[in-house]
Parts: C-alpha cells; sequence; structure tokens
C-alpha cells in the first residue's frame, strides 16, 4: 500500500508466494536469480499477455490484430517469471489470475490497477451487464467482493455442484438427487458409499469425488455452508477449531477416510475427473457447469449426465460459491494500459467471449452473453434449468490477502493424510493446521505492511 507511483514494487511485497516453496511448491525468491529481459512490453500497439496455453488462441491472436489493430504477444504464466517482471519494473499488460484467490493477493500487495475508470467509460463492458461473480475481482483494503475492480473473470462455476451419472445411481438402486433443492453433505456421502464399487480390496468405481479446486477454497467454502467464517474478520488467521470449521473439516476427513473417491490417499489414476467420469468409473463428480463441455460432445455419456445443486449443511445456509473466477487483471505498472484495455474488452465481451459462451465450457461473465449457453438437446435444457435456478443462490466467499491458496494446500496436503488415514484425530489436525497456516498467514501480513 505504501509504493511510490513511478517506483517498482519491492521484492519483499512477493516473499508469500515462495511460502510453498520449502513444503512442495514455488520457487525460493532469491535476488539475483530473477533477470529478466526488458522491453518484453515494446511501445505502440503491443500488448502482452501472460496466461497459460489455450486461454487466448494463435488464431485469436491474429484475428485481434486484424480487427483491433493490435499485436497480442503471448508469455506463459509462470509465478517466478511474474516476480520477477514486476519487481523490476517491467511487467506484461495483462496477466492471468483465478478471481477468487489471486485478487485480494494482489491488490494488497498494491501492484494491480484499479479499473473501475475503464469499466465507467466502456461500451462493451458496462458494470450493469456484470455478472456478480465479477464481485470476486473486488477489494476494498480489507475484504474481497466490495470496493474497486481489479480484474474480471472470463467464465465461471458454482463449484460445490456436481454431476451425476444416472446409469450408475439406476445399477446402484440409488434415487436422483433432486434438480432445485441440495441435497445435505451428509446424504452425499451417504449416496457415495452405495454407489462405490470395490473388488479384492480395490476400489474400481468411484462413488463421488468432493476436493473443491483448492483444498483452502473448499474448506473456506464448506465452512460458509456451515454458518461460519474459515477466517477471522480481519483475515489474518484461520480457525480450524470453531464449529463451523470443524464441521467442514470433519466432514471432508470422513470422506477421505471412507475411500468412495479420489483423495490424497487414494490418487484418481487420472489425476482428475474428467477422463475417470467419461470412462463411467465415477459416480459423481464435484465438478461445476463447466465440465459440460467435456461432456456435450460425447453422446454416449451427455444424455446420462446431469447437473445437481450444491450440497447443504443441514441447518446452514444454501451457499452456492465460486471457486475459480480465472481471468485477467492489470499491473499498476503496465507500459500500455489503453491497449491492454481494449484487449481486455475484446477478450471479456466480443469473440472469445462468445465462442467460451457457447461451448459449454463455463458460464459467461457478462449477462448479456447467457443466450449463448448450450440449450438445444433435451440433456442441455436439463442442465440449463438448474444452473439458472442455482445462480440465485451465489455468493462471494471472500478469502485471505495474506497468503496464496496454493501455499496453504502444501501444507495440509503435508498435515492432513495422517488424518486421512486415522492416525491423529480431527481435533489434533485442526490444531496442526491452525498453527501451521497462521504462521505463514503471519509473515504474508507483515510482508503486505
Amino acid at each position: 500500500m505504501h509504493s511510490q507511483a513511478g517506483a517498482p514494487v519491492s521484492r519483499r511485497r512477493f516473499l508469500a508466494l515462495s511460502a510453498g516453496g520449502a513444503v512442495g511448491g514455488a520457487a525460493a525468491l532469491s535476488g539475483c536469480a530473477l533477470q529478466v529481459s526488458s522491453g518484453v512490453s515494446g511501445s505502440g500497439e503491443n500488448v502482452t499477455v501472460m496466461v497459460n496455453s489455450g486461454d487466448i488462441l494463435p488464431e485469436q491472436v491474429k484475428q485481434a490484430q486484424k480487427d483491433l489493430g493490435i499485436k497480442i504477444a503471448l508469455v506463459k504464466f509462470d509465478v517466478t517469471k511474474l516476480i520477477a517482471m514486476l519487481t523490476s519494473g517491467n511487467p506484461p499488460d495483462l496477466v492471468r489470475g483465478v478471481g477468487a484467490v489471486d485478487a485480494p493477493f494482489y491488490a494488497a500487495r498494491d501492484v494491480a490497477e484499479n479499473l473501475d475508470p475503464y469499466f465507467a467509460r466502456s461500451s462493451i463492458l458496462k458494470p450493469d451487464d456484470l455478472d456478480p461473480v465479477n464481485d470476486l475481482w473486488r477489494f476494498d483494503g480489507r475484504t474481497q467482493g466490495k470496493g474497486p475492480r481489479y480484474g474480471m473473470a472470463k467464465d465461471f462455476s458454482q463449484d460445490s455442484m456436481f454431476w451425476y451419472d444416472t446409469a450408475a445411481f439406476d445399477k446402484g438402486g440409488v434415487g436422483y438427487p433432486p434438480e432445485t433443492e441440495p441435497v445435505t453433505y451428509e446424504e452425499w456421502l451417504d449416496n457415495a458409499k452405495r454407489l462405490v464399487q470395490r473388488k479384492n480390496g480395490q476400489t474400481t468405481v468411484f462413488g463421488g469425488s468432493f476436493n473443491g479446486l483448492t483444498r483452502s477454497t473448499l474448506l473456506a467454502t464448506m465452512t460458509a455452508s456451515a454458518g461460519g467464517s474459515l477466517f477471522s474478520d480481519d483475515f489474518s488467521r484461520v480457525d480450524f477449531t470453531t464449529p463451523e470449521a470443524r464441521k467442514a473439516l470433519t466432514w471432508y476427513i470422513d470422506y477421505c477416510r471412507t475411500k468412495v473417491g479420489p483423495s490424497l490417499i487414494q490418487p484418481d489414476p487420472n489425476g482428475w475427473d474428467g477422463p475417470t467420469y467419461q470412462a463411467g468409473r465415477l459416480a459423481m463428480s464435484n465438478a461445476g457447469y463447466w465440465m459440460g463441455g467435456m461432456i456435450y460432445p460425447d453422446k454416449k455419456l451427455a444424455p446420462v449426465s446431469r447437473l445437481a445443486p450444491a450440497p447443504v449443511f443441514a441447518g446452514g445456509p444454501r451457499i452456492s460459491a465460486c471457486q475459480g473466477g480465472t481471468g485477467l487483471w492489470m499491473p499498476r505498472r503496465a507500459n500500455n494500459k489503453d491497449a491492454a484495455w481494449r484487449v481486455f474488452e475484446w477478450f471479456f465481451g466480443e469473440e472469445p467471449a462468445k465462442a467460451r459462451a457457447s461451448g459449454g465450457w463455463g458460464i459467461p461473465t457478462l449477462k448479456s452473453l447467457r443466450s449463448l449457453m448450450p440449450d438445444q438437446e433435451k440433456y442441455q435444457k436439463r442442465v440449463l434449468k438448474v444452473q439458472n435456478n442455482e445462480l440465485k443462490h451465489f455468493s462471494v466467499v471472500s478469502f485471505t490477502p495474506y497468503t496464496r491458496a496454493d501455499a496453504i494446500d502444501a501444507l495440509f496436503n503435508q498435515i492432513a493424510p495422517a488424518a486421512m488415514n486415522g492416525q491423529i484425530s480431527v481435533d489434533t489436525l485442526a490444531g496442526r493446521l491452525n498453527s501451521a497456516i497462521n504462521e505463514q498467514m503471519k509473515r504474508g501480513k507483515e510482508q503486505v505492511g
């Protein structure tokens, strides 16, 4: 918050990014190894965008040059390289980020541009057309979901929803979940126990997967569903011992212990739900609307696949959060902001946005593009009905600005398997998670300072 405009941001602010380094993750950020070539973002109408492959396709880059007269240079997203570019005062013009967890992190470190003035004068991205999911990209200095906009989501899903295979339910003699009313987490786990299939001690068909996008967003969302918050009021600490957080943690450890689905102690050999679900080896997949992009082209799978609302805890509020909200943000010291904003408008409101919306890989983040969501087939109409009803239950579950989700996950992955294997109690686990994660968050808070 205290860096002067025009001065490169200090490396100290970013050391929290490497907090996962010792426990499996980001490379340690030592000073001199981080030199990068200058002039990545050339003068004139050149815009450097740091994204993952597939976020912007090569043919879209060509189209943008033709339509906008702007040359887009794609740089592969890499956190260590990003920090180097930010701290050397030579950042990309636009950067990929996951709104649910990255927006408060970068906004609190004063490196992200406040985009409110750009939105205010845009004829393409009008504030009243923005889906509420874009509030994940807002931060008022303390709380995510309020204050200025620092980015925008390219598309989204409500990530506690789940797909299920009616053929697996029929085979197991299990009744289908209702389409507009949520099951409880307890009912979900009971169904998974009835749907799992084992042979010679090995799981051959998973009853269901429920791991969220990251363990930290999963547990933050589930704690909110129990009526509490995983974080303290100022977001500087976690507390897994509150009744609500303990309820969420207990449920998740039970899910892992029963081995009805993939987890750290029973990994999915495919690495993610998609291929396993496609192969008929997963009865329920905790993946939101976006997985329809993979399901719809499979003419055998699509008619037997249905989407269900996010589960609830008995007596808790009905919350259906987004744990992703991946999109772009603009560094405050970007060299070519006006051209970058024009690319931003194109990416979020023009051809690429329309192509994403019609593919079923996510809900568009402009309300005016919702009519492009696939609804030709009977099964698509059914999914859309469930999804449209679920939108009413969206809310932002605020994340801490003081560390990154992958850094919390690295600690969780180290500490939690003992509880999943029944070697320590959930209460012991809660205490160990609190001390490890809060030590990391304390360092992060000092760095934001």
